[in-house]
């Protein structure tokens, strides 16, 4: 290692992040300390930074953030096999007990015990120096790089998502919300081969990318457009209905829209996080016979979506829109926060050697 130098962006409370300097960690046996490369900013921590708490998870203590991210081996503990320094790796952030009923099973992301980086009281890893477990250290092929390995968190969301709505070929997808993980979810679906798709959102900017990462059709939502009207115009673009729907939004008014739409014994997905209690028309969905799914971040997703991008099924390269350095963190969760620009993901480049390209 060069220096001593471990600038790490810790966030202290509402609006309050802040660069210090921390002690370089050491790996323990099943751990790799490694040099942080680039990490990205999830709408998770925007919402830490501007109301001090997601649900349950409240920011009591300070916290580092970030947990979208790659990083290159420096170390290995004396158990591990699968890495060795110099390898680049995406760092899936949550790491389970092992031990657990869920972990037995492959549910590990429903362990009650997991760490899981920047969710209260658990340390993020924006910083110069991390480690991590190494079972949790996915190895990037040769074909690439640093910033696709962080988009692997991301793109894990929409992998999971699209797996719990069994997507195949020749399915007719609806997805409600255009932001980053609706546009992961547009890219996994079309990857397992979905026939149609069709997206929803209230910028035109966002229905923009949508369109050019492969959206058949995109339908704007005004704020005086009716429920039913929405239903009707998705129904006649598509000329069917979505046999699978993905609610990125969170939204009442989509997981609604949501609920109706759908084909009869289709799915409809729920990732976005909305309010606690919403009023929706279930007895539309239950005497159709649609299921109603869960998403809670994502197990055993990250080689798949490693796989996707590596056999050239899916580019994340689209997604990013701005690079900072790590000493411009503030700036760079000004943008996240203020949405100037119309960011989608915006990279923070921890190594001090990053240099932006020409």
């Amino acid at each position: 290692m060069a220096s001593n130098d471990n600038l790490t962006a810790v966030l202290y409370g509402i609006n309050d992040i802040r660069l210090e300097q921390r002690p370089i960690p050491v790996p323990k046996d099943d751990q790799v300390l490694l040099q942080m490369e680039v990490v990205g900013i999830c709408g998770s921590d925007v919402h830490y930074l501007v109301n001090g708490q997601i649900g349950p998870f409240v920011v009591k203590d300070p916290m580092v953030i970030g947990h979208e991210a790659s990083g290159t081996v420096v170390k290995c503990g004396k158990n591990v096999k699968s890495l060795k320094p110099g390898d680049k790796v995406a760092i899936e952030p949550g790491v389970p007990c092992r031990i657990c009923a869920y972990c037995k099973s492959g549910d590990y992301h429903l362990c009650p015990d997991i760490f899981f980086c920047a969710t209260p009281p658990d340390d993020g890893n924006l910083t110069r120096y991390y480690v991590h477990a190494a079972d949790f250290c996915h190895k990037l092929p040769s074909n690439m790089d640093l910033e696709d390995g962080a988009l692997m968190e991301p793109l894990s969301v929409g992998v999971h998502a699209t797996k719990r709505g069994y997507v195949t070929v020749g399915d007719v997808v609806l997805i409600l919300g255009a932001g980053p993980i609706g546009l992961v979810t547009l890219l996994s679906a079309k990857a397992m081969g979905a026939s149609k798709i069709i997206i929803t959102d209230i910028l035109s900017v966002k229905l923009q990318k949508a369109k050019e990462l492969g959206a058949h059709y995109t339908v704007k939502i005004e704020p005086s457009d009716k429920e039913d009207d929405i239903v009707a115009k998705i129904k006649e673009l598509l000329g069917t209905e979505p046999n699978k729907t993905f609610d990125c939004s969170g939204a009442e008014l989509c997981v609604r829209i949501a609920l109706k739409v759908t084909k009869s014994k289709g799915i409809v997905v729920l990732v976005g996080m909305g309010k606690f209690e919403q009023t929706l028309p279930l007895s539309s969905a239950i005497i159709r016979e649609v299921d109603i799914r869960g998403v809670f971040r994502y197990n055993n997703d990250y080689p798949t979506a490693i796989d996707m991008v590596a056999s050239g099924k899916i580019s994340v390269k689209p997604l990013i829109t701005h690079h900072y350095k790590l000493e411009e963190t503030e700036k760079a969760f000004q943008v996240a926060k203020t949405q100037e620009g119309n960011p989608i993901k915006i990279l923070i480049h921890a190594n001090p050697n990053w240099k932006p390209s020409a």
